[in-house]
């Protein structure tokens, strides 16, 4: 079996498939396919057109209705489109006879995924991760997925095993399963030392969803070059760096971003990788103000990371991006309900400053709004932890202001 291949593609058009169900309305659903529409691009896609269905549940045949399928496989057939993408996730049934009616090569919202992050993963660890993540999407698709991958090679969501060897089995899957498991035992094993080897230094780590600015914030503190752009998933290695301020050393974390759906696979194999926020005293939650569905995305973050640790940790709300927030005021007349958009940056600052009191802050780290007031308020909760383990320090830091040197 070849290993996998990342390599840049040339763009391709797509078209992007979502359900509207009982659990998922038609707002949240157009929010999804927006989304999904930012991972195609992230993966060098370019959606052309969206396709909607309302039904009780997907189908479990074809994920869709038999006439919805037939209008995507007019519009495909017509437009030249050789690429369908479905928001949830299929099984290999739903793929083998989706793939059997429109003709082009199909992909779902988890398999979207993987492929971004096959594409964005650096470091060897990394790699492991995300090849361990694909084969156990795979494993359970085996039958719906080789004579897939015979006749489409390349692209977005080939980047896999199988490209060009289709006599792999689930045998040989399986142990290379088990070979990248061992392997991950390893570099856990030289990570939990060198974690180890920081001692009782405060641990920072930055969370939130992806896209939403940590990395920016990581170079803004730490005068880093950690990879940023408006992109998601741009970060998956954790970076690390010490921050000094005033006179206060702690460790400040960068970690991969989150998403809805976030796949299984991925979770359970990047969960090392998110070791740094199990270690992690004291979280940074950044949210993307100026995002319509930010407090859904809030909630998808605290979901992951109850998956990931139990344990409750202290944690700062950092509301970024006011410098792209957007209020439209109504009408007097207009008696409709108001959206997210018709809610004021004042209002939005009273009622979470009001939610949580001394635990959230806005800010712009594009033009380094309210920077300084961050500062304070990590040097405020860090100390406080800091002289629980070294209260002998405390008189150390009773004099330090917002004028002080941060490093």
């Amino acid at each position: 079996m070849k290993e996998f291949i990342i390599s840049e593609a040339k763009t391709e058009n797509a078209v992007l498939v979502g359900l509207i169900t009982p659990e998922q309305s038609e707002r949240q659903v157009k929010e999804y396919l927006d989304e999904l529409a930012f991972l195609a691009d992230t993966a060098g896609a370019k959606a052309v057109r969206k396709f909607t269905q309302k039904l009780d549940c997907p189908n479990p045949v074809t994920f869709v209705g038999k006439g919805k399928l037939q209008e995507i496989k007019e519009y495909v057939a017509e437009h030249e489109t050789g690429l369908v993408i479905f928001d949830d996730e299929l099984s290999a049934k739903q793929i083998r006879n989706i793939e059997k009616a429109l003709e082009v090569k199909i992909l779902d919202r988890t398999n979207l995924i993987l492929d971004i992050f096959a594409r964005r993963a650096q470091t060897a660890y990394a790699k492991t991760q995300v090849e361990l993540a694909q084969y156990k999407y795979m494993l359970p698709r085996l039958t719906g997925l080789w004579t897939h991958l015979e006749r489409q090679r390349g692209g977005i969501g080939m980047r896999g095993p199988g490209e060009t060897q289709i006599e792999t089995d689930r045998r040989i899957i399986l142990d290379k399963i088990a070979k990248l498991k061992k392997d991950l035992v390893e570099i856990d094993r030289q990570m939990s030392s060198q974690r180890k080897n920081r001692g009782k230094m405060v641990r920072v780590a930055l969370v939130g969803y992806t896209n939403v600015g940590k990395s920016t914030l990581m170079n803004l503190f730490c005068k880093t070059d950690v990879f940023a752009e408006d992109k998601l998933f741009a970060t998956l290695d954790t970076t690390v760096r010490k921050m000094i301020i005033g006179n206060l050393p702690f460790l400040l974390s960068d970690t991969v971003g989150f998403i809805r759906k976030l796949p299984t696979e991925l979770i359970e194999s990047f969960k090392s990788t998110l070791d740094e926020v199990r270690d992690a005293d004291l979280l940074l939650h950044v949210v993307d103000l100026s995002h319509p569905a930010f407090e859904e995305q809030i909630e998808v973050v605290n979901r992951t990371l109850t998956e990931i640790d139990q344990t409750p940790k202290p944690v700062i709300l950092v509301f970024n991006k006011m410098d792209a927030f957007t209020f439209v005021p109504k009408e007097a007349d207009d008696l409709t309900p108001r959206t997210q958009e018709n809610v004021s940056l004042d209002e939005l600052k009273a009622m979470w400053m009001n939610k949580q009191p001394d635990h959230c802050i806005f800010i712009s780290a594009k033009k380094k709004t309210n920077i300084d007031e961050l500062r304070d308020l990590m040097y405020k909760r860090v100390r406080e932890i800091h002289v629980t383990r070294f209260p002998y320090n405390d008189f150390l830091y009773q004099n330090y202001d917002s004028g002080d040197d941060v490093q």
